[in-house]
């Protein structure tokens, strides 16, 4: 598996429109074994600037895989899958809203309205 890996992998790109798939060189594959060593998923977040740069190199030089239909999946009988890159923006937390404490203070606010009433 390795071997098939190393001399004829892919890297699949997770976006926003669905996954995309980008060759690479053979020294480029060589890097993305070592990328993905550990982890099936990475996100473009954890990568140094120099790895970015040769993400994008690829999408540049390369472009998407395509299959015979046109669309960018990958056909049946496709490469092996090096990693995968995740590209999608991540959900932001929801945190409940506190509200904003008033310089007097919410206990100094609550003690004037009851002495008026």
């Amino acid at each position: 598996m390795w071997l098939e890996k190393l001399f004829s992998g892919v890297v699949r790109v997770l976006t926003p429109l669905g996954p995309r798939y980008l060759n690479a060189s053979f020294s480029q594959r060589m890097r993305l074994i070592w990328i993905f060593r550990h982890f099936e998923t990475v996100p473009v977040k954890v990568l140094s600037s120099r790895q970015r740069r040769m993400i994008e190199s690829m999408y540049v030089s390369n472009g998407p895989v395509r299959s015979r239909e046109g669309s960018r999946s990958l056909p049946s009988g496709a490469p092996p899958i090096l990693g995968t890159l995740d590209e999608r923006p991540s959900m932001p937390y929801l945190v409940p809203q506190r509200r904003a404490a008033s310089p007097v203070g919410d206990s100094a606010a609550a003690l004037g309205a009851d002495i008026q009433h």
